[in-house]
């Protein structure tokens, strides 16, 4: 039973959970280094939604006994040309979802590729010399997410793996 496709996916959500938690409590304590453990448990409940993701993926894949059953990343599952070769309403679900980018697969799917990018420096506005001293006021710079969001991620992706179980499962 341990070996089952579902466990993975069951475990990662589990342990978004967990760093979920641990957030919370990381953002009501005074800790000194409170900062630090919010940007950690942000990176650690990216890292196991999209490892819930990539196991529900394989799930599908199992399930359906597709070639790609063992790839290493969710996007290789979520192009159109392995919806094309295998078609199956699951996968195509979530390829729809990934290409949106207003949809919290997609902002899930950006949100942990953002992890993996080296950090930039905030663009700053040349000044003139001639201008008085004036600060300008940047309105593009990144926002972190916040833990509500997550939290709602974990639930839509928790959602979809239950749905997609019912209809994946042999009656």
């Amino acid at each position: 039973m341990a070996h089952e496709l579902y466990t993975r996916t069951n475990q990662k959500l589990y342990f978004a959970g967990l760093a979920l938690t641990a957030w919370q409590q990381a953002e009501e304590g005074r800790a000194m280094n409170a900062q630090a453990l919010i940007q950690s448990e942000r990176e650690a409940v990216l890292f196991h939604l999209y490892g819930a993701l990539l196991g529900l993926c394989h799930e599908i894949a199992g399930y359906y006994r597709l070639p790609q059953s063992h790839v290493p990343r969710v996007e290789l599952f979520l192009l159109p040309e392995v919806l094309s070769q295998a078609p199956c309403p699951e996968l195509a679900e979530l390829v729809e979802l990934a290409q949106q980018s207003e949809t919290w697969l997609a902002q899930l799917l950006a949100a942990y590729a953002a992890l993996f990018q080296p950090p930039q420096a905030p663009k700053k506005a040349k000044v003139d010399p001639a201008l008085p001293l004036i600060e300008s006021v940047s309105l593009d710079e990144e926002v972190p997410l916040a833990r509500q969001e997550l939290e709602d991620w974990r639930q839509q992706l928790k959602g979809l793996a239950l749905r997609f179980r019912e209809s994946l499962s042999e009656c």
